[in-house]
């Protein structure tokens, strides 16, 4: 069977049962790419370098030969490494006579590069699709995802309130979650990335938004996102979407001030001194000196939950400001709550917005 070449919109069809090897190099791979995809390089960083230097400079021949000399010492090792990752998807490894086990390769825009490792695969037995346009047509689908409207339900409440807790409940009960904090590797505010693994580039964020958006969207069922300020961490959500979700009607989960101290005593309390006297100063020009000073003294006495009353009092603040700023229209629905985070919250929001389920 000949390569096939596909549209963006029948790869999405294919890409969660077919594994997808992204050609381009380490650098361009680790910056963004398609979630889910592997890094199969066929040149190096300096060796890409070499190359469209060699094609500016020179000619598209003399880059082709110098590509060719790349490519050629690679391929037994390009054959093996998909084999490798094929067994570890329990696919195949070795395409058979009449099974070929089918992969999707992509490069940046659907040139020489995807065109050579498909060759290859092809040859070697394997049933290869192409994304026409490459990483590039992904990616103007992503922006253009992201600027459609979804039918999402926002879950709001104040800091500590065990929202990300709430949403994972929902999920247990067969609701529709995108977790954009998960997505964003930070929980939001100045303490948001203490124990998180580094934050994705602003563009890769964007594509896992954008394609855990469409995975939700063919469930039909509204989707389920956390109130955030447009900014997690150093990560923007998209400004579009950001504003769709401040349009869309806020489920509050109100729950007392006392509850939710203790709640992120438990939860920070626990990481050292040093962590959280950096977080803590990162915000003291909005703290105010009075209340850093304070809440470092806390600190310092091993006086947490002190210190997290007055941060807690603080970012009180923030968010009833952020709600002040919602548009008039807006609806926001108070879901009274005794404990944070906990089971019996998510059954009261899905209790309260049962009659609000209909496709807007």
């Amino acid at each position: 069977m000949a390569i096939e070449k596909i549209e963006v919109a029948r790869f999405l069809e294919l890409y969660s049962t077919i594994p997808v090897f992204d050609v381009r190099s380490p650098g361009e791979y680790s910056h963004a790419h398609i979630p889910g995809a592997y890094s199969l390089p066929l040149f190096t960083d300096d060796e890409r370098r070499l190359v469209g230097t060699a094609y500016k400079q020179q000619s598209r021949e003399h880059a082709i030969k110098l590509g060719l000399d790349f490519f050629g010492s690679k391929m037994r090792r390009i054959i093996e490494e998909v084999g490798e990752r094929l067994q570890q998807t329990g696919l195949p490894a070795q395409p058979g006579p009449e099974h070929k086990t089918p992969v999707i390769v992509h490069c940046w825009r659907g040139g020489m590069r995807s065109a050579g490792i498909a060759w290859l695969l092809d040859l070697y037995g394997y049933r290869v699709y192409t994304i026409i346009g490459g990483y590039k047509a992904f990616r103007k689908w992503c922006l253009s995802n992201l600027e459609q409207e979804h039918h999402v339900a926002v879950l709001g409440g104040y800091t500590g309130s065990g929202k990300t807790e709430i949403l994972q409940f929902l999920r247990q009960k067969g609701e529709t979650i995108i977790d954009l904090e998960g997505l964003a590797n930070h929980k939001g505010s100045a303490f948001g990335a203490l124990g998180m693994p580094p934050q994705p580039s602003p563009e890769m964020f964007e594509n896992k938004l954008a394609v855990e958006l469409y995975k939700a969207s063919l469930l039909k069922t509204p989707i389920w996102i956390e109130d955030e300020s447009q900014r997690i961490g150093l990560i923007n959500i998209p400004h579009v979407f950001w504003q769709m979700m401040r349009a869309r009607p806020l489920y509050f989960v109100m729950i007392p001030f006392e509850q939710r101290l203790e709640f992120i005593c438990s939860t920070y309390g626990k990481l050292q001194k040093g962590e959280l006297a950096a977080a803590i100063t990162r915000i003291q020009k909005r703290l105010g000196p009075l209340e850093t000073k304070s809440a470092l003294g806390y600190l310092i006495e091993d006086n947490i939950t002190e210190c997290f009353r007055i941060l807690l009092m603080y970012y009180d603040k923030v968010y009833k400001k952020g709600l002040g700023n919602r548009l008039a229209s807006t609806s926001i629905t108070t879901i009274h709550c005794n404990q944070p985070g906990t089971k019996d919250a998510a059954v009261l929001v899905l209790k309260t917005i049962s009659s609000s389920y209909a496709q807007p």
